[in-house]
Protein backbone atom coordinates (compact mmCIF):
# COMPACT_ATOMS: atom_id res chain seq x y z
CA UNK A 1 0.00 0.00 0.00
CA UNK A 2 2.88 2.36 0.79
CA UNK A 3 4.42 1.74 -2.64
CA UNK A 4 1.12 2.42 -4.39
CA UNK A 5 0.66 5.68 -2.48
CA UNK A 6 4.20 6.72 -3.30
CA UNK A 7 3.68 5.92 -7.00
CA UNK A 8 0.47 7.95 -7.17
CA UNK A 9 2.16 10.92 -5.51
CA UNK A 10 5.12 10.79 -7.89
CA UNK A 11 2.93 10.56 -10.98
CA UNK A 12 0.69 13.36 -9.74
CA UNK A 13 3.70 15.62 -9.30
CA UNK A 14 5.05 14.78 -12.74
CA UNK A 15 1.81 15.05 -14.71
CA UNK A 16 1.21 18.40 -16.36
CA UNK A 17 -2.37 18.77 -15.21
CA UNK A 18 -1.37 18.18 -11.59
CA UNK A 19 1.37 20.76 -11.85
CA UNK A 20 -1.21 23.38 -12.80
CA UNK A 21 -3.16 22.69 -9.60
CA UNK A 22 -0.43 21.97 -7.06
CA UNK A 23 2.75 23.81 -6.03
CA UNK A 24 5.64 23.29 -8.46
CA UNK A 25 8.07 20.49 -7.63
CA UNK A 26 11.57 21.74 -6.76
CA UNK A 27 14.22 21.08 -9.37
CA UNK A 28 16.34 19.08 -6.90
CA UNK A 29 13.52 16.80 -5.71
CA UNK A 30 14.48 13.28 -4.72
CA UNK A 31 12.43 10.43 -6.19
CA UNK A 32 13.02 6.99 -4.70
CA UNK A 33 11.40 4.63 -7.19
CA UNK A 34 11.41 0.93 -7.92
CA UNK A 35 11.74 -0.50 -11.41
CA UNK A 36 7.98 -1.10 -11.69
CA UNK A 37 7.26 2.48 -10.66
CA UNK A 38 9.70 3.85 -13.23
CA UNK A 39 8.10 1.76 -15.97
CA UNK A 40 4.61 2.87 -14.93
CA UNK A 41 5.57 6.54 -15.06
CA UNK A 42 7.27 6.08 -18.43
CA UNK A 43 4.25 4.31 -19.95
CA UNK A 44 1.95 7.11 -18.80
CA UNK A 45 4.15 10.10 -19.63
CA UNK A 46 6.20 9.09 -22.68
CA UNK A 47 5.35 11.15 -25.82
CA UNK A 48 6.08 8.11 -27.98
CA UNK A 49 3.27 6.15 -26.34
CA UNK A 50 0.87 9.07 -26.59
CA UNK A 51 1.57 9.39 -30.33
CA UNK A 52 1.02 5.65 -30.85
CA UNK A 53 -2.35 5.83 -29.07
CA UNK A 54 -3.36 8.86 -31.12
CA UNK A 55 -2.62 6.93 -34.31
CA UNK A 56 -5.16 4.32 -33.25
CA UNK A 57 -7.74 7.05 -32.74
CA UNK A 58 -6.91 8.60 -36.10
CA UNK A 59 -7.40 5.35 -38.01
CA UNK A 60 -10.64 4.73 -36.14
CA UNK A 61 -11.94 8.05 -37.43
CA UNK A 62 -10.80 7.02 -40.90
CA UNK A 63 -12.91 3.86 -40.64
CA UNK A 64 -15.93 5.89 -39.60
CA UNK A 65 -15.32 8.12 -42.62
CA UNK A 66 -15.57 5.11 -44.92
CA UNK A 67 -18.67 3.86 -43.10
CA UNK A 68 -20.28 7.21 -43.80
CA UNK A 69 -20.24 6.38 -47.50
CA UNK A 70 -22.87 3.67 -46.89
CA UNK A 71 -25.40 6.23 -45.68
CA UNK A 72 -27.36 8.62 -47.90
CA UNK A 73 -25.48 11.64 -49.12
CA UNK A 74 -27.91 14.58 -48.86
CA UNK A 75 -27.14 18.06 -50.17
CA UNK A 76 -28.99 21.33 -50.64
CA UNK A 77 -28.24 23.21 -53.87
CA UNK A 78 -29.19 26.68 -54.95
CA UNK A 79 -28.29 28.59 -58.13
CA UNK A 80 -29.23 31.94 -59.68
CA UNK A 81 -28.65 32.85 -63.32
CA UNK A 82 -29.15 36.25 -64.98
CA UNK A 83 -29.63 36.24 -68.73
CA UNK A 84 -27.67 38.98 -70.49
CA UNK A 85 -28.60 38.06 -74.08
CA UNK A 86 -31.44 35.67 -74.73
CA UNK A 87 -30.99 32.76 -77.07
CA UNK A 88 -32.54 33.10 -80.53
CA UNK A 89 -34.13 30.09 -82.19
CA UNK A 90 -34.87 29.82 -85.90
CA UNK A 91 -37.57 27.59 -87.37
CA UNK A 92 -36.98 26.07 -90.80
CA UNK A 93 -40.51 26.56 -92.20
CA UNK A 94 -42.53 28.90 -94.46
CA UNK A 95 -44.42 31.41 -92.31
CA UNK A 96 -46.99 31.89 -95.11
CA UNK A 97 -48.34 28.42 -94.35
CA UNK A 98 -49.74 29.63 -91.01
CA UNK A 99 -52.23 32.19 -92.41
CA UNK A 100 -51.81 35.76 -93.66
CA UNK A 101 -52.10 37.53 -96.97
CA UNK A 102 -50.77 36.16 -100.18
CA UNK A 103 -51.09 32.56 -99.13
CA UNK A 104 -53.11 30.07 -101.13
CA UNK A 105 -53.64 26.46 -100.58
CA UNK A 106 -54.02 25.70 -96.94
CA UNK A 107 -50.95 23.86 -95.89
CA UNK A 108 -49.93 22.90 -99.48
CA UNK A 109 -46.74 23.53 -101.41
CA UNK A 110 -48.54 24.99 -104.43
CA UNK A 111 -47.74 28.49 -105.61
CA UNK A 112 -50.37 31.20 -105.23
CA UNK A 113 -52.77 31.64 -108.09
CA UNK A 114 -51.49 33.79 -110.82
CA UNK A 115 -47.85 32.76 -110.07
CA UNK A 116 -47.33 35.35 -107.37
CA UNK A 117 -44.27 34.96 -105.09
CA UNK A 118 -44.34 35.61 -101.31
CA UNK A 119 -43.71 39.21 -100.47
CA UNK A 120 -40.27 40.35 -99.26
CA UNK A 121 -41.75 41.48 -95.92
CA UNK A 122 -43.11 38.02 -95.17
CA UNK A 123 -39.78 36.35 -95.98
CA UNK A 124 -37.87 38.77 -93.72
CA UNK A 125 -40.14 38.08 -90.74
CA UNK A 126 -39.59 34.35 -91.06
CA UNK A 127 -35.78 34.84 -90.89
CA UNK A 128 -35.75 37.00 -87.73
CA UNK A 129 -36.00 33.97 -85.35
CA UNK A 130 -37.60 33.77 -81.93
CA UNK A 131 -36.03 34.79 -78.61
CA UNK A 132 -36.38 32.23 -75.80
CA UNK A 133 -35.92 32.31 -72.00
CA UNK A 134 -36.37 34.91 -69.28
CA UNK A 135 -34.13 37.36 -67.50
CA UNK A 136 -33.94 35.55 -64.12
CA UNK A 137 -33.61 31.85 -63.39
CA UNK A 138 -33.67 30.36 -59.86
CA UNK A 139 -33.04 26.71 -58.93
CA UNK A 140 -33.40 25.49 -55.35
CA UNK A 141 -33.64 21.90 -54.14
CA UNK A 142 -32.40 18.85 -52.32
CA UNK A 143 -30.47 15.94 -53.82
CA UNK A 144 -29.69 12.57 -52.26
CA UNK A 145 -27.76 9.48 -53.30
CA UNK A 146 -26.98 6.20 -51.59
CA UNK A 147 -25.11 3.10 -52.72
CA UNK A 148 -27.21 -0.06 -52.75
CA UNK A 149 -24.72 -2.58 -54.11
CA UNK A 150 -21.08 -1.52 -53.61
CA UNK A 151 -18.85 -4.58 -53.01
CA UNK A 152 -15.62 -2.62 -53.33
CA UNK A 153 -16.76 -0.18 -50.65
CA UNK A 154 -17.71 -3.05 -48.34
CA UNK A 155 -14.25 -4.58 -48.70
CA UNK A 156 -12.64 -1.19 -48.04
CA UNK A 157 -14.31 -1.12 -44.61
CA UNK A 158 -12.65 -4.43 -43.72
CA UNK A 159 -9.39 -2.99 -45.04
CA UNK A 160 -9.63 -0.20 -42.48
CA UNK A 161 -10.20 -2.80 -39.75
CA UNK A 162 -6.87 -4.37 -40.68
CA UNK A 163 -5.20 -0.95 -40.51
CA UNK A 164 -6.57 -0.40 -37.00
CA UNK A 165 -5.15 -3.75 -35.88
CA UNK A 166 -1.76 -2.78 -37.28
CA UNK A 167 -1.75 0.46 -35.30
CA UNK A 168 -2.82 -1.38 -32.13
CA UNK A 169 0.12 -3.73 -32.54
CA UNK A 170 2.45 -0.78 -33.16
CA UNK A 171 1.26 0.77 -29.92
CA UNK A 172 1.88 -2.50 -28.07
CA UNK A 173 5.34 -2.75 -29.64
CA UNK A 174 6.13 0.81 -28.55
CA UNK A 175 5.16 -0.03 -24.97
CA UNK A 176 7.22 -3.23 -24.91
CA UNK A 177 10.21 -1.42 -26.40
CA UNK A 178 9.87 1.37 -23.83
CA UNK A 179 9.74 -1.18 -21.00
CA UNK A 180 12.97 -2.69 -22.33
CA UNK A 181 14.65 0.71 -22.50
CA UNK A 182 13.59 1.64 -18.97
CA UNK A 183 14.77 -1.72 -17.62
CA UNK A 184 18.16 -1.34 -19.30
CA UNK A 185 18.53 2.21 -17.99
CA UNK A 186 17.50 1.15 -14.48
CA UNK A 187 19.96 -1.78 -14.50
CA UNK A 188 22.69 0.55 -15.79
CA UNK A 189 22.01 2.88 -12.87
CA UNK A 190 22.24 -0.04 -10.43
CA UNK A 191 25.55 -1.15 -11.97
CA UNK A 192 26.93 2.38 -11.81
CA UNK A 193 25.96 2.77 -8.14
CA UNK A 194 27.31 -0.66 -7.11
CA UNK A 195 30.54 -0.03 -9.02
CA UNK A 196 30.84 3.37 -7.39
CA UNK A 197 30.36 1.81 -3.97
CA UNK A 198 33.11 -0.80 -4.60
CA UNK A 199 35.53 1.81 -5.92
CA UNK A 200 34.68 4.10 -2.99
CA UNK A 201 35.47 1.27 -0.54
CA UNK A 202 38.79 0.76 -2.27
CA UNK A 203 39.44 4.49 -2.13
CA UNK A 204 38.69 4.60 1.58
CA UNK A 205 41.07 1.69 2.20
CA UNK A 206 43.75 3.47 0.21
CA UNK A 207 43.25 6.61 2.28
CA UNK A 208 43.36 4.51 5.47
CA UNK A 209 46.67 2.98 4.38
CA UNK A 210 48.01 6.45 3.65
CA UNK A 211 47.04 7.68 7.11
CA UNK A 212 48.66 4.60 8.69
CA UNK A 213 51.95 5.16 6.89
CA UNK A 214 51.90 8.86 7.64
CA UNK A 215 51.53 8.00 11.33
CA UNK A 216 54.34 5.46 11.16
CA UNK A 217 56.54 7.94 9.32
CA UNK A 218 56.09 10.43 12.11
CA UNK A 219 57.24 7.90 14.71
CA UNK A 220 60.06 6.67 12.49
CA UNK A 221 58.77 3.17 11.74
CA UNK A 222 58.14 3.82 8.03
CA UNK A 223 60.15 5.49 5.32
CA UNK A 224 59.16 8.44 3.16
CA UNK A 225 59.03 6.07 0.19
CA UNK A 226 56.25 4.09 1.90
CA UNK A 227 54.27 7.29 2.40
CA UNK A 228 54.72 8.35 -1.23
CA UNK A 229 53.74 4.92 -2.46
CA UNK A 230 50.54 4.97 -0.41
CA UNK A 231 49.77 8.48 -1.63
CA UNK A 232 50.21 7.39 -5.25
CA UNK A 233 47.73 4.58 -4.68
CA UNK A 234 45.16 7.11 -3.49
CA UNK A 235 45.75 9.33 -6.52
CA UNK A 236 45.35 6.32 -8.83
CA UNK A 237 41.90 5.49 -7.46
CA UNK A 238 40.57 9.05 -7.66
CA UNK A 239 40.06 9.05 -11.48
CA UNK A 240 38.18 5.75 -11.25
CA UNK A 241 35.96 7.22 -8.55
CA UNK A 242 35.27 10.29 -10.67
CA UNK A 243 34.41 8.12 -13.67
CA UNK A 244 31.98 6.10 -11.54
CA UNK A 245 30.26 9.30 -10.35
CA UNK A 246 29.89 10.50 -13.96
CA UNK A 247 28.41 7.13 -14.92
CA UNK A 248 25.80 7.45 -12.18
CA UNK A 249 24.86 10.93 -13.40
CA UNK A 250 24.53 9.79 -17.01
CA UNK A 251 22.45 6.75 -16.06
CA UNK A 252 20.07 8.93 -14.04
CA UNK A 253 19.69 11.38 -16.93
CA UNK A 254 18.89 8.57 -19.36
CA UNK A 255 16.27 7.13 -17.00
CA UNK A 256 14.67 10.53 -16.37
CA UNK A 257 14.44 11.25 -20.10
CA UNK A 258 12.72 7.91 -20.72
CA UNK A 259 10.27 8.73 -17.94
CA UNK A 260 9.70 12.22 -19.39
CA UNK A 261 10.64 13.77 -16.04
CA UNK A 262 12.58 16.99 -15.46
CA UNK A 263 16.26 16.05 -15.74
CA UNK A 264 17.07 18.30 -12.79
CA UNK A 265 15.33 15.86 -10.46
CA UNK A 266 17.32 13.27 -8.55
CA UNK A 267 16.26 9.65 -8.68
CA UNK A 268 17.35 6.81 -6.41
CA UNK A 269 16.63 3.09 -6.95
CA UNK A 270 15.09 1.02 -4.18
CA UNK A 271 17.27 -2.07 -4.71
CA UNK A 272 20.74 -3.27 -5.72
CA UNK A 273 21.98 -5.73 -8.32
CA UNK A 274 22.62 -8.40 -5.68
CA UNK A 275 18.89 -8.49 -4.87
CA UNK A 276 18.14 -10.05 -8.26
CA UNK A 277 20.39 -13.05 -7.64
CA UNK A 278 17.80 -14.62 -5.35
CA UNK A 279 15.21 -15.18 -8.11
CA UNK A 280 17.31 -15.53 -11.23
CA UNK A 281 17.74 -19.31 -10.97
CA UNK A 282 14.00 -19.97 -10.92
CA UNK A 283 13.45 -17.62 -13.86
CA UNK A 284 16.22 -19.33 -15.81
CA UNK A 285 14.56 -22.72 -15.42
CA UNK A 286 11.23 -21.42 -16.72
CA UNK A 287 12.42 -19.71 -19.91
CA UNK A 288 9.79 -19.66 -22.66
CA UNK A 289 10.82 -20.04 -26.31
CA UNK A 290 7.43 -19.25 -27.83
CA UNK A 291 7.81 -16.45 -30.38
CA UNK A 292 4.14 -16.07 -31.33
CA UNK A 293 3.92 -12.75 -29.47
CA UNK A 294 6.98 -11.27 -31.11
CA UNK A 295 6.01 -7.78 -32.22
CA UNK A 296 7.82 -8.00 -35.57
CA UNK A 297 6.11 -11.27 -36.47
CA UNK A 298 2.69 -10.02 -35.38
CA UNK A 299 3.17 -6.80 -37.33
CA UNK A 300 4.20 -8.74 -40.42
CA UNK A 301 1.19 -11.05 -40.11
CA UNK A 302 -1.14 -8.07 -39.77
CA UNK A 303 0.50 -6.41 -42.74
CA UNK A 304 0.02 -9.58 -44.76
CA UNK A 305 -3.66 -9.67 -43.77
CA UNK A 306 -3.93 -6.04 -44.82
CA UNK A 307 -2.50 -6.90 -48.25
CA UNK A 308 -4.92 -9.83 -48.59
CA UNK A 309 -7.85 -7.55 -47.92
CA UNK A 310 -6.41 -5.00 -50.35
CA UNK A 311 -6.34 -7.80 -52.91
CA UNK A 312 -10.05 -8.42 -52.29
CA UNK A 313 -10.71 -4.72 -52.81
CA UNK A 314 -8.98 -4.87 -56.20
CA UNK A 315 -10.97 -7.93 -57.21
CA UNK A 316 -14.25 -6.22 -56.33
CA UNK A 317 -13.49 -3.64 -59.04
CA UNK A 318 -14.89 -6.20 -61.53
CA UNK A 319 -18.30 -6.33 -59.81
CA UNK A 320 -21.15 -4.03 -60.97
CA UNK A 321 -22.40 -1.33 -58.61
CA UNK A 322 -25.92 -0.02 -58.09
CA UNK A 323 -26.87 3.27 -56.45
CA UNK A 324 -30.10 5.08 -55.68
CA UNK A 325 -30.54 8.80 -56.29
CA UNK A 326 -33.36 11.29 -55.89
CA UNK A 327 -34.01 15.01 -56.00
CA UNK A 328 -36.69 17.55 -55.12
CA UNK A 329 -36.28 21.07 -56.52
CA UNK A 330 -38.06 24.37 -57.11
CA UNK A 331 -37.52 26.56 -60.18
CA UNK A 332 -38.60 30.14 -60.84
CA UNK A 333 -38.25 32.24 -64.04
CA UNK A 334 -39.09 35.92 -64.35
CA UNK A 335 -38.33 39.08 -66.31
CA UNK A 336 -37.21 42.39 -64.97
CA UNK A 337 -36.12 42.78 -61.36
CA UNK A 338 -34.56 39.65 -59.75
CA UNK A 339 -36.30 40.44 -56.43
CA UNK A 340 -39.93 40.16 -57.48
CA UNK A 341 -42.30 38.34 -59.78
CA UNK A 342 -41.34 34.93 -58.37
CA UNK A 343 -43.18 31.92 -59.69
CA UNK A 344 -41.96 28.73 -58.02
CA UNK A 345 -42.64 25.39 -59.66
CA UNK A 346 -41.65 22.17 -57.82
CA UNK A 347 -40.19 19.11 -59.52
CA UNK A 348 -38.93 15.78 -58.20
CA UNK A 349 -37.24 12.65 -59.49
CA UNK A 350 -35.94 9.30 -58.30
CA UNK A 351 -33.79 6.80 -60.12
CA UNK A 352 -31.33 3.94 -60.09
CA UNK A 353 -27.82 4.03 -61.50
CA UNK A 354 -26.12 0.80 -62.58
CA UNK A 355 -22.45 0.73 -63.47
CA UNK A 356 -21.00 -2.39 -65.10
CA UNK A 357 -17.22 -2.28 -65.63
CA UNK A 358 -16.34 -3.77 -69.00
CA UNK A 359 -12.88 -2.72 -70.14
CA UNK A 360 -10.20 -0.41 -68.78
CA UNK A 361 -7.17 -1.43 -70.79
CA UNK A 362 -6.15 -4.20 -68.37
CA UNK A 363 -5.73 -1.85 -65.39
CA UNK A 364 -7.83 -3.93 -63.00
CA UNK A 365 -6.12 -7.16 -64.01
CA UNK A 366 -2.62 -5.73 -63.48
CA UNK A 367 -3.59 -4.25 -60.09
CA UNK A 368 -4.82 -7.66 -58.95
CA UNK A 369 -1.61 -9.31 -60.10
CA UNK A 370 0.46 -6.71 -58.21
CA UNK A 371 -1.48 -7.39 -55.02
CA UNK A 372 -1.00 -11.15 -55.40
CA UNK A 373 2.75 -10.72 -55.80
CA UNK A 374 2.87 -8.53 -52.67
CA UNK A 375 1.11 -11.21 -50.61
CA UNK A 376 3.54 -13.86 -51.88
CA UNK A 377 6.49 -11.64 -50.95
CA UNK A 378 5.19 -11.25 -47.40
CA UNK A 379 5.01 -15.02 -46.96
CA UNK A 380 8.70 -15.37 -47.87
CA UNK A 381 9.64 -12.45 -45.61
CA UNK A 382 7.83 -14.04 -42.67
CA UNK A 383 9.69 -17.32 -43.09
CA UNK A 384 13.01 -15.48 -43.14
CA UNK A 385 12.08 -13.29 -40.16
CA UNK A 386 10.93 -16.28 -38.11
CA UNK A 387 14.28 -18.04 -38.60
CA UNK A 388 16.17 -14.87 -37.65
CA UNK A 389 14.11 -14.36 -34.47
CA UNK A 390 14.55 -17.99 -33.40
CA UNK A 391 18.30 -17.60 -33.81
CA UNK A 392 18.32 -14.42 -31.69
CA UNK A 393 16.23 -16.12 -29.01
CA UNK A 394 18.72 -18.97 -28.76
CA UNK A 395 21.59 -16.51 -28.53
CA UNK A 396 19.92 -14.64 -25.68
CA UNK A 397 19.14 -17.88 -23.84
CA UNK A 398 22.79 -18.92 -24.19
CA UNK A 399 23.84 -15.53 -22.81
CA UNK A 400 21.47 -15.94 -19.85
CA UNK A 401 22.78 -19.40 -19.02
CA UNK A 402 26.39 -18.27 -19.43
CA UNK A 403 25.84 -15.28 -17.16
CA UNK A 404 24.15 -17.45 -14.53
CA UNK A 405 27.23 -19.68 -14.40
CA UNK A 406 29.48 -16.63 -14.35
CA UNK A 407 27.50 -15.12 -11.47
CA UNK A 408 27.93 -18.27 -9.42
CA UNK A 409 31.65 -18.33 -10.19
CA UNK A 410 32.05 -14.61 -9.45
CA UNK A 411 30.22 -14.97 -6.14
CA UNK A 412 32.69 -17.65 -5.10
CA UNK A 413 35.53 -15.42 -6.29
CA UNK A 414 34.27 -12.55 -4.11
CA UNK A 415 34.12 -14.85 -1.09
CA UNK A 416 37.65 -16.11 -1.68
CA UNK A 417 39.01 -12.61 -2.39
CA UNK A 418 37.43 -11.29 0.80
CA UNK A 419 38.97 -14.15 2.80
CA UNK A 420 42.38 -13.56 1.20
CA UNK A 421 42.15 -9.85 1.98
CA UNK A 422 41.30 -10.53 5.63
CA UNK A 423 44.25 -12.92 5.97
CA UNK A 424 46.65 -10.52 4.29
CA UNK A 425 45.41 -7.59 6.40
CA UNK A 426 45.99 -9.51 9.65
CA UNK A 427 49.40 -10.58 8.42
CA UNK A 428 50.23 -6.97 7.63
CA UNK A 429 49.21 -5.88 11.11
CA UNK A 430 51.71 -8.30 12.68
CA UNK A 431 54.41 -7.46 10.13
CA UNK A 432 54.25 -10.74 8.23
CA UNK A 433 53.12 -9.14 4.95
CA UNK A 434 54.26 -6.14 2.98
CA UNK A 435 52.27 -3.18 1.74
CA UNK A 436 52.36 -4.56 -1.80
CA UNK A 437 50.81 -7.81 -0.63
CA UNK A 438 48.00 -5.93 1.08
CA UNK A 439 47.47 -3.70 -1.94
CA UNK A 440 47.34 -6.71 -4.28
CA UNK A 441 44.65 -8.32 -2.12
CA UNK A 442 42.64 -5.07 -2.14
CA UNK A 443 42.82 -4.79 -5.92
CA UNK A 444 41.84 -8.45 -6.30
CA UNK A 445 38.84 -7.94 -3.99
CA UNK A 446 37.71 -4.85 -5.91
CA UNK A 447 38.10 -6.61 -9.25
CA UNK A 448 36.15 -9.67 -8.09
CA UNK A 449 33.28 -7.51 -6.82
CA UNK A 450 33.14 -5.51 -10.05
CA UNK A 451 33.10 -8.74 -12.05
CA UNK A 452 30.29 -10.08 -9.86
CA UNK A 453 28.10 -7.01 -10.38
CA UNK A 454 28.91 -6.92 -14.08
CA UNK A 455 27.80 -10.55 -14.40
CA UNK A 456 24.46 -9.81 -12.74
CA UNK A 457 24.02 -6.77 -15.00
CA UNK A 458 24.76 -8.84 -18.11
CA UNK A 459 22.22 -11.44 -17.00
CA UNK A 460 19.50 -8.84 -16.43
CA UNK A 461 20.16 -7.18 -19.80
CA UNK A 462 20.03 -10.54 -21.59
CA UNK A 463 16.79 -11.43 -19.81
CA UNK A 464 15.24 -8.06 -20.72
CA UNK A 465 16.29 -8.44 -24.35
CA UNK A 466 14.79 -11.93 -24.41
CA UNK A 467 11.45 -10.58 -23.17
CA UNK A 468 11.63 -7.96 -25.90
CA UNK A 469 12.22 -10.65 -28.52
CA UNK A 470 9.43 -12.89 -27.25
CA UNK A 471 7.05 -9.95 -26.80
CA UNK A 472 5.50 -11.58 -23.73
CA UNK A 473 5.75 -8.57 -21.40
CA UNK A 474 2.65 -8.35 -19.20
CA UNK A 475 1.65 -4.70 -19.68
CA UNK A 476 -1.53 -5.07 -17.62
CA UNK A 477 0.41 -5.01 -14.34
CA UNK A 478 1.39 -1.38 -14.93
CA UNK A 479 -1.53 0.97 -14.09
CA UNK A 480 -2.42 3.67 -16.59
CA UNK A 481 -3.83 7.15 -16.15
CA UNK A 482 -7.28 5.86 -17.10
CA UNK A 483 -7.22 3.29 -14.31
CA UNK A 484 -5.97 5.49 -11.49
Amino acid sequence: MFKKIKLVIAMAIIAGEAIAQQPAMPADSLLTLSLEECITIALNESPTIKVADMEITRVDYSKKEVLGQLFPNIAFNGTYQRTLAKQVTYFDMDMSKFGGGGSTGEGTDEQPSGGEEPSTEETTKSNDGMKMGRDNLYNLGFSASMPLIAPQLWKTIKLNDAQILQNVEKARASRINLVNQVENAYYTLLLAKDSHRVILENYERAKLNLSIYEGRFKVGTASEYDVLRASVQVKNVEPELLTAEISIRQAKLQLLVLMNVDVRCNIEPTCALADYEKTMYDRTLSIDRNIENNTDLRSLDLQTEYLRRALEVQRMAWVPTLSLSGSYAWMSMSNGSPFKNFRWNPSSSIGLSLSVPLFQGGQRYNKVRQAEVSVAEMNWQRANLEQSIRMQVEIQIDNIQKNVRQIASSAEGVTEAQKAYDIMHRSFDIGAASFLDVRDSEVALMSSKLTYYQSIYNYLIAESNLKLLLGNEDLSKYPTNDNK
